[in-house]
């Protein structure tokens, strides 16, 4: 069945634009609610769901639209606040909650927002469980008797809880010190979390992104705006840079001359680092991956496959094969052994690790990997828009691929969170990229004379 609401990445779009309304975040809290109640997930008590959301003005609106959603369905909330997206999962899981939500855009700006939510084990709902919220979203919304409304109530310490659980996927043997790095929290949900992380493990920290006013975030700080942590990195000639994105999954890092890593290059760094203490079965990277990344595994003897673009199809694949490590060149990094799901403090401090133990600078771990060149235009479109069905770029996508050969990779796509249609082209020249690229985005809309 085709989901009507969910896309990749829960439910997002621009705030008072319907479904990102406070009357149908309210009828999704309670349809989630009624879901969760039927599941009886915890042998007839009344189940519990713990909501977290980012810095956006509209979180406290939504949120408090959830949470009558919830009460009315006879289901209890606890109220985490600002809250990054894997700190919700993880604490849904530790405290044996019936499912975790978060109130974020992630990486967009202030005006958007979305829902998306996590399963009692701290994962992304399976489509089944999406699905029966979708089908009790059009039934008609009423409320369970005064005796069994929900209650809510605040969680306390909820930053502390998950400082503490970050700082314990680092190795007990390593610390930071000596380190001055530069975190950008991207005026989103770890501001008060991830500088903590890196202090208490030794490092001198400084702070960019961490002034939340509910309209800056990702507004050109973070992961998506790496300039800002780059130019700080060489003012403040610190060692390297962390830089997250609004909700704290992703993760892009620069060195100490303010060169950007992004998730790619990042993941293939982690997979050397286990190479050396033990073995890796398999990584699982997407359609976006890098070609070189691909063939450096390969020379390494480690199998890659690729996912559809999203992280949850990248978290479907490594539980497919069984594998611990995968990502997307945006930064999202899954370390199965760490987490549930991705998040960008715990993949820092695995990199951070690699560094302690390989003994060497960021800039130092990549002289075996150079990136094939990768152009990317996103060019917007109505709502709905199928690019599959214009003759005119599937016809110069061909002529393009034949131009290629084996010498680069030509992927459009739709973009599963916005209205717009990603094309990208790689090859081993830059000026072949992205003039092959821009001829494709040309093409979406063609012009007429």
């Amino acid at each position: 069945m085709t989901k009507k609401y969910f896309g990749t990445d829960g439910i997002r779009g621009r705030v008072g634009v319907y479904p990102i309304t406070p009357d149908f975040v309210m009828r999704l809290g309670y349809a989630a609610g009624k879901v969760l109640a039927q599941a009886d997930v915890h042998g007839g008590s009344k189940p519990t769901v713990l909501i977290g959301k980012d810095t956006r003005v509209s979180g406290y609106m939504l949120e408090a639209s959830l949470e009558a959603g919830f009460a009315a369905a006879g289901v209890d909330v606890m109220l985490a606040g600002p809250m990054p997206t894997p700190a919700v999962a993880y604490l849904t899981r530790a405290l044996r909650l019936s499912a975790g939500v978060v109130i974020s855009a992630s990486h967009n700006p202030y005006d958007d927002n979305g829902i998306k939510f996590f399963s009692a084990q701290g994962t992304k709902l399976p489509d089944a469980v999406e699905l029966a919220i979708e089908a009790e979203l059009e039934n008609e919304m009423q409320c369970v008797s005064s005796d069994l409304l929900g209650k809510a109530h605040r969680l306390r310490d909820a930053n502390g809880r998950y400082i503490e659980f970050c700082k314990a996927t680092y190795p007990n043997e390593l610390d930071l010190r000596g380190l001055k790095i530069v975190v950008d929290c991207a005026h989103g949900a770890a501001y008060d979390i991830a500088p903590h992380v890196f202090h208490e493990l030794g490092a001198e920290v400084i702070s960019i992104g961490n002034q939340p006013n509910g309209f800056n975030i990702n507004d050109n700080v973070g992961a998506t705006s790496p300039d800002a942590l780059a130019l700080a990195v060489r003012a403040n000639h610190a060692d390297l840079g962390i830089a997250l994105d609004g909700d704290a999954d992703r993760l892009l890092m620069v060195d100490k001359n303010g060169k950007v890593y992004d998730g790619d290059q990042l993941l293939y760094l982690m997979v050397i680092d286990r190479l050396a203490i033990g073995e890796v079965a398999g990584v699982v990277g997407t359609l976006m991956t890098n070609m070189a990344v691909e063939l450096a595994f390969k020379e390494l003897g480690v199998r890659f496959v690729r996912a559809k673009v999203g992280d949850r199809h990248v978290l479907e694949l490594m539980r497919e094969h069984g594998w611990l490590l995968g990502g997307e060149g945006s930064g999202h990094l899954l370390c199965l052994d760490k987490h549930t799901t991705g998040d960008g403090i715990v993949s820092a401090l695995q990199v951070l690790s690699a560094l302690r133990r390989n003994g060497k600078r960021l800039d130092q771990c990549f002289e075996q990997l150079t990136l094939f060149p990768q152009v990317l235009i996103n060019v917007k479109v109505p709502s709905g828009f199928d690019w599959q069905k214009n003759e005119i770029l599937l016809a110069e996508k061909r002529l393009v691929e034949v131009e290629l050969a084996n010498k680069g990779r030509v992927l459009i796509r739709a973009s599963g969170t916005e209205p717009l249609i990603r094309v990208m082209v790689e090859a081993f020249d830059a000026s072949v990229a992205n003039a092959l690229a821009r001829r494709l985005a040309d093409c979406i809309f063609p012009k007429t004379t």
